[in-house]
């Protein structure tokens, strides 16, 4: 890790730790400078680690979702859910078509079914249908992140859980004690994980295929009889 790299880890890591102890202290302005700069300053880590475009694209895409979701206007959480979706297709776009466990997708769309069922009566009209389809698209996202190894597969999982948090406000159900701190913190712990596995998983070549051929041994020798 060179040290453009480091210093921007640092910085990355230093404004979490502003913004989480701002949530708990209720230190509205803590939180207020630091969320716009946590994306930025990931994307800006993974670009010189020499991460892939579809990677540095979707932490991009995340700091507009943070952004959006800051302010007041009802339209502005909606655009901040289409960042936040785009987002999810470019992680998608990252993971190409490795493999993945079916059972665990099985896993993930009962979780998908019942979340949105659970949900549906108690979210706003007019949102049931952007929440429902942006559920179904972090769902994918979280299910395939785990193409990448066990790291980028708790980073999906921990998206799924804080954007699953952050739906129930929405619902206006019973909030944790300290729920923005819980939002932010699986979010922030996602979106790192996601970083930092997709780093080793496209730094790390992929075995070539066996061809079911065993190869000659050279220098062999002859066969009896030969």
């Amino acid at each position: 890790m060179n040290r453009l790299s480091r210093a921007l880890l640092g910085a990355f890591l230093l404004a979490t730790a502003v913004d989480l102890v701002s949530l708990l202290a209720g230190a509205d302005t803590g939180h207020l400078i630091a969320k716009p700069l946590l994306m930025p300053l990931l994307a800006g880590y993974a670009a010189a680690q020499g991460a892939p475009r579809a990677l540095v694209a979707a932490l991009v895409l995340g700091w507009g979702g943070d952004v959006f979701l800051m302010l007041d206007p009802d339209w502005a959480f909606l655009v901040g859910m289409a960042c936040f979706a785009a987002g999810h297709v470019s992680y998608l776009t990252l993971f190409g078509r490795r493999r993945t466990s079916l059972p665990l997708g099985g896993l993930y769309a009962v979780a998908l079914a019942g979340t949105v069922v659970a949900l549906w009566p108690d979210l706003p009209a007019d949102l049931r249908i952007p929440v429902a389809g942006y559920s179904l698209l972090l769902t994918a996202m979280a299910y395939r992140a785990s193409s990448l190894g066990v790291m980028a597969g708790i980073g999906g999982a921990l998206f799924l859980l804080s954007d699953t948090l952050i739906a129930t406000g929405v619902a206006d159900w019973p909030r944790l004690p300290g729920h923005d701190f819980w939002v932010m913190a699986t979010y922030l712990a996602a979106q790192y994980l996601l970083t930092t596995g997709a780093l080793r998983a496209t730094r790390t070549p992929r075995a070539p295929r066996a061809t079911g051929t065993a190869p000659r041994a050279t220098g062999a020798a002859p066969a009896p009889g030969a």
